[in-house]
């Protein structure tokens, strides 16, 4: 096995390459060198979950499709937007996407009709890939069931009251919440990081085992504290996975199973979708990003929200929870429940303000409900956080 680290230790202005460096790293992580065989040294991309080991998400006998709209919004494509920031350029829609994003379809869904459509490369309109971080935000549409159902009391509950066997653990677990799961306020000292230097070999490795480690559970249960819950926002992705196994012990279902019955059915999704798991020993679900899933079965998630936790006359979350997790507001980064609105890209308040739902490679679900509109964005890599939802949220102010 070849490995081409590149480890650097930075000394006044040179920067070395160290032999030391990459030992260490082979000596305290296994999960990293996992990865770096299943996905290579740039990490899982949106069709990894076919060589990683997963669950189906089942679908229903009836389905529902999105018609296409008798005039298509061809306008789309006269249109010109800025790319990054309030730096404008003379870009079209498709140019401001794709650009440094490798961006493989976007789909425009207007009224519940398909105004809008553009694929490249392998993506198609029924392909499955991943979406990453929009898990989160699926997640928290479970949790909103949950509650509704009254498996969840209430999201004041504290989470030892469905994980018990943490009571043993750091006393901090009693007053964490779940209310401080969904807004990213857990307190956990844990990191997203994707750094190779020397000083962030051990929260590179707790990322690596959270994405490629066999048993969740014995991670969390070793998990500490970096500050009390609720003291202040810190987006990483150990929390939502936390979440989803509180789904799972509040309900006493799979987390895929419960996803199925409660949203891929009901919603009459058209494929079955797929889910990463820790192990088949294990099964405990990627429930932070591992979902898998087509464009127009991720817009239905959107259209749901859309029209407030109903679907097709039949309720399927509370209207509350979708208020709860998508009223404008700029607090706490503008992330509530797992979706955020604008301003957390530091965009002024439009008239009529959507929200998304984002994931790594840029993968986005934007609802605008004063517009009628559902849009998603699927790509194989993304390096401007804040580009594409508000090049949608500019769209969504020009023509509709």
């Amino acid at each position: 096995m070849h490995l081409r680290f590149q480890l650097k230790i930075e000394t006044g202005n040179k920067i070395l390459f160290s032999l030391a460096c990459v030992c260490s790293l082979l000596l305290t992580s296994c999960s990293v060198i996992r990865g770096y065989r299943a996905d290579g040294q740039s990490g899982p991309d949106i069709y990894s979950f076919e060589h990683h080991v997963h669950d189906t998400i089942a679908n229903g006998a009836l389905t529902f499709s999105f018609p296409y709209a008798e005039q298509q919004a061809e306008w789309i494509d006269t249109l010109h937007f800025f790319n990054q920031g309030r730096r404008y350029k003379n870009v079209t829609l498709w140019e401001a996407l794709k650009g440094k994003t490798d961006t493989q379809g976007v789909l425009v869904i207007h009224d519940d009709s398909i105004v809008y459509e553009h694929y490249v490369g392998d993506i198609t309109i029924d392909r499955l890939g991943t979406v990453f971080s929009v898990s989160k935000s699926i997640t928290s549409l479970l949790c909103g069931i949950a509650v509704d159902e009254g498996y969840i009391k209430s999201v004041d509950d504290v989470v030892t009251d469905y994980l018990p066997e943490l009571n043993k653990k750091d006393p901090m677990w009693q007053k964490l919440t779940i209310r401080h799961l969904l807004d990213m306020r857990s307190g956990l000292d844990f990191d997203d990081t994707y750094s190779l230097r020397l000083k962030d070999l051990k929260r590179l490795n707790a990322m690596a085992k959270l994405n490629y480690g066999h048993n969740l559970m014995k991670q969390i249960r070793g998990l500490k504290f970096r500050c009390e819950p609720g003291k202040e926002y810190r987006y990483e992705s150990m929390t939502t996975e936390i979440l989803g196994v509180v789904v799972e012990r509040a309900t006493g279902k799979r987390y895929v199973d419960y996803l199925s019955e409660k949203v891929w059915q009901p919603l009459q999704m058209e494929s079955p979708a797929v889910v990463n798991i820790d192990s088949r020993k294990h099964g405990v679900a990627h429930a932070f990003g591992g979902i898998s899933t087509t464009m127009k079965d991720l817009a239905k998630i959107g259209r749901l929200y859309l029209n407030r936790g109903v679907w097709n006359g039949k309720r399927i979350v509370s209207e509350d929870w979708i208020r709860q997790t998508t009223d404008y507001s700029e607090d706490n980064d503008g992330y509530h429940f797992n979706w955020y609105n604008l301003s957390n890209i530091g965009a002024d308040k439009a008239q009529y303000p959507g929200y998304y739902a984002h994931g790594i490679r840029g993968q986005v679900l934007y609802v605008n409900p004063y517009k009628r509109l559902v849009m998603v964005r699927m790509g194989k890599q993304d390096n401007t956080f804040a580009s594409i939802p508000y090049v949608f949220e500019q769209l969504s102010n020009c023509g509709f």
